[in-house]
């Protein structure tokens, strides 16, 4: 019964691309197979020396640092993105994590990796979001990854403003000290990939970063869904 009110639901109702609005046939999720294929991909995860380590270069260290998309305003991936942080598209934030995952799987990206930690949200903005699309892009990287997704450890203590619209120097105050460690010692000596939706500045993965690393022996890498 399950699948058939399924398919009924979909008769009724047919699941249409994000960006484009047409029809999803079978074997196709969120976007359709066109839309998926012209995603401005960065194939970062190649080459260390890339753009998303050259922006965090300098800040904090790191072992590896990755985008999957390059992010334009007014742009098929800015509809994307505005669908599941601020039109409730949760399966679209998991879908391209999953997505994501899969090209970083083959080329190695995950080995000596030990776990996935999402950028947290404060505990408010999350309740009114419902999600933290964040920890959706890191469960979607996961599943490809085959490794723990860590939801605790790190917190956001400080309710800053957004970071849209402000300068880099804005950015980098606005983050300072926000963020708070609550199981250091279940990070001891383990190698963190921290999960981000869209690398900017990069002052938001440095706070996290610099709060993860008064952790004994820990290795830190980074991963974005998008470069802006």
């Amino acid at each position: 019964m399950p699948g058939l009110f399924k398919e009924l639901l979909n008769l009724l109702y047919p699941p249409l691309c994000v960006v484009c609005g047409s029809k999803l046939i079978e074997g196709e999720e969120q976007l359709c197979s066109a839309c998926l294929y012209d995603l401005p991909r960065t194939r970062f995860h190649s080459d260390r020396q890339n753009p998303v380590a050259e922006r965090m270069a300098g800040k904090l260290p790191f072992e590896k640092a990755t985008a999957c998309f390059h992010y334009q305003k007014e742009s098929h991936l800015q509809i994307i993105m505005e669908s599941f942080k601020y039109k409730s598209n949760q399966q679209l934030a998991f879908f391209l994590g999953n997505y994501a995952g899969m090209q970083l799987r083959k080329d190695g990206f995950f080995e000596q990796i030990d776990l996935l930690l999402p950028v947290p949200l404060h505990k408010n903005k999350e309740k009114w979001r419902g999600y933290n699309q964040s920890n959706l892009i890191a469960r979607g990287l996961a599943l490809q990854a085959g490794l723990p997704v860590d939801i605790s450890s790190l917190q956001r203590v400080v309710e800053n403003p957004t970071q849209t619209r402000r300068g880099l120097w804005e950015r980098s105050q606005n983050v300072q000290q926000i963020f708070r460690l609550n199981r250091p010692d279940s990070l001891a000596d383990k190698h963190v990939l921290l999960v981000d939706d869209v690398l900017t500045s990069g002052s938001t993965m440095e706070a996290c970063g610099n709060a993860l690393l008064e952790v004994s022996g820990l290795r830190l890498s980074f991963f974005a869904l998008a470069l802006a």
